[in-house]
């Protein structure tokens, strides 16, 4: 929880929105809650007291299909340097440092459940990575997601132990330097350590609380562009109305309906439905009118398209919520009953399924985008606009016609990442996890997914805004649509004669990313993670 700007861990109230207020704002820095250190102190004294007495895994055992091999109390250490240095073995690019940055507090804030048997100065030492914004360098490729994050969160020990590589000031560095720099000494890990810090579903978790408030502002964005749209072609004002919605009354559809109704109560473009009627007669013969009597779906279906996507967003909110503030290692070291439960609360298969749900959701906003950028560019489809907006000479000049290549190609990207990725399970570790979650990965492909939603969102803008420009209608739009329109050209000027576009092409996107706009909620702020 938020306490001006220091994130209160306790282990039970970590929001999403405080990792993305840690992960946006370098002066948010995180505090220990003093009742779970106490937690965390029980079971350390528990698990050091019993560890001598009961064969316990990963503490007195090998890991895995090796777990039948006891160790002695002296090779407790060894143990947990060995699962580290053995995990820590990710390959390609290294994920984001705000992933892991994210996934660092996620996992900070489950060992103060007080079930994981660490001791408070591995605690105070990952609080100090944090803060000092000491961020481990993840490999991308590693992790199943079963056992948990086993390999990304490996290089996270790996870092706290003084090795591998880290990030800090903006530069990649080796971790032993730039602890030797900062007089902070290497952690070395007692019993169970290492199997704590690993064992759990922090990075894709982590990452998925970032994908959350992406997927927040990419459907206000797309709301927001699809009113644009609406007055552009002055549609009529019956498909968003309060009554048709309360007759299929789906919460996210809902929402969307009554954000489009506030937002275009300012409008002069729209139609309304009984004046248009009581305007054109019936004939006495079959005739063709030249009125357009209903938009075609990207215009007409918007509510029922995004609808869905803010419920997902709402069911994956909450299931984030809750499992950045849950216990997901193994052994679980109750201390309260006097037992070490086995069990396996670390396989990511409800984040895995909840990102892949997101992920699709998010392609079918990609998808109604690019529809719609089709239909002002296709004069064909149109009719009355010039061919791809050329707002000087046809022919001659091609306006937005290469920009519409990028639109399609990468919505076709996206739609090639659409398969659900949990369902992509192998066996592995000698068949022990013979169903994984694949869940990092997961969060990662609709990360990819959310760039490629910016970069379409941005073309349909363009296309947008240089529509308003060519019918001369701006003094016309609702105050949602004038600001939108008037942002974009602050940074990106009418297309009218031939230009290079591609160094103001990114800052359209950097715009969506960082534009003031009220969001579309899933559901009400009620609960941690929402």
């Amino acid at each position: 929880m938020m306490n001006g700007k220091k994130i209160i861990l306790d282990g039970s109230s970590l929001h999403i929105e405080d990792v993305n207020a840690l992960i946006s704002n370098a002066g948010v820095s995180v505090e220990i809650a003093r009742s779970a250190i106490t937690n965390v102190e029980k079971a350390k004294q528990f698990l050091d007291r019993e560890a001598g007495k009961k064969v316990i895994y990963g503490v007195n055992t090998g890991f895995g299909p090796m777990a039948s091999h006891i160790i002695n109390e002296k090779q407790s250490v060894t143990l947990q340097e060995n699962l580290i240095r053995s995990h820590a073995v990710g390959m390609g690019e290294p994920i984001r440092s705000e992933y892991a940055l994210a996934a660092m507090v996620v996992r900070l804030n489950t060992l103060l459940k007080g079930f994981s048997g660490v001791s408070p100065k591995l605690i105070f030492h990952l609080q100090t990575f944090i803060n000092r914004r000491i961020i481990p360098v993840i490999p991308e490729h590693g992790a199943v997601g079963t056992s948990g994050d086993l390999v990304q969160l490996a290089h996270i020990a790996l870092a706290l132990m003084g090795e591998g590589e880290v990030m800090y000031e903006g530069r990649r560095q080796e971790a032993k330097d730039v602890l030797q720099k900062l007089r902070i000494e290497p952690y070395h890990l007692q019993a169970k350590e290492g199997l704590s810090l690993i064992n759990g579903t922090s990075v894709m978790a982590g990452i998925t609380s970032l994908l959350c408030k992406d997927a927040e502002r990419l459907l206000t964005i797309a709301t927001r562009a699809g009113v644009l749209a609406l007055e552009l072609v002055h549609g009529f004002d019956d498909s968003i109305s309060e009554r048709l919605h309360a007759m299929r009354p789906h919460p996210g559809q809902v929402k969307i309906a009554k954000m489009m109704r506030d937002l275009l109560r300012t409008s002069h473009l729209l139609r309304n439905r009984e004046a248009f009627q009581k305007t054109v007669k019936l004939p006495e013969r079959v005739r063709k009118i030249p009125e357009i009597v209903q938009e075609v779906y990207s215009f007409r279906c918007i509510p029922q398209i995004l609808g869905p996507i803010v419920d997902i967003l709402a069911k994956v909110s909450k299931e984030i919520g809750t499992e950045i503030n849950s216990v997901t290692d193994n052994p679980v070291v109750d201390w309260e009953n006097k037992v070490f439960i086995h069990g396996g609360n670390f396989h990511g298969d409800y984040v895995a399924a909840g990102v892949d749900q997101l992920k699709i959701g998010l392609i079918k906003l990609t998808i109604l985008s690019e529809r719609r950028t089709n239909f002002f560019l296709n004069q064909k489809v149109n009719t009355y606009l010039p061919p791809f907006l050329n707002l000087e000479r046809p022919g001659l000049t091609l306006g937005l016609q290469g920009l519409q290549f990028v639109a399609t190609s990468t919505t076709a990207n996206s739609q090639s990442l659409a398969f659900p990725h949990h369902i992509h399970s192998i066996p592995t570790n000698g068949d022990n996890q013979d169903v994984v979650s694949m869940g990092t990965d997961a969060a990662l492909i609709a990360s990819r997914v959310i760039e490629n939603a910016y970069i379409v969102l941005a073309i349909e803008l363009i296309t947008l805004a240089q529509a308003v420009d060519i019918l001369e209608i701006r003094r016309n739009l609702s105050v949602s649509s004038k600001n939108l329109f008037d942002s974009l050209r602050v940074c990106f000027p009418a297309i009218e004669e031939d230009r290079v576009l591609v160094k103001e092409l990114p800052r359209v996107v950097d715009l969506l990313k960082t534009i003031e706009i009220p969001a579309v909620r899933g559901e009400k702020k009620n609960s941690p993670g929402v």
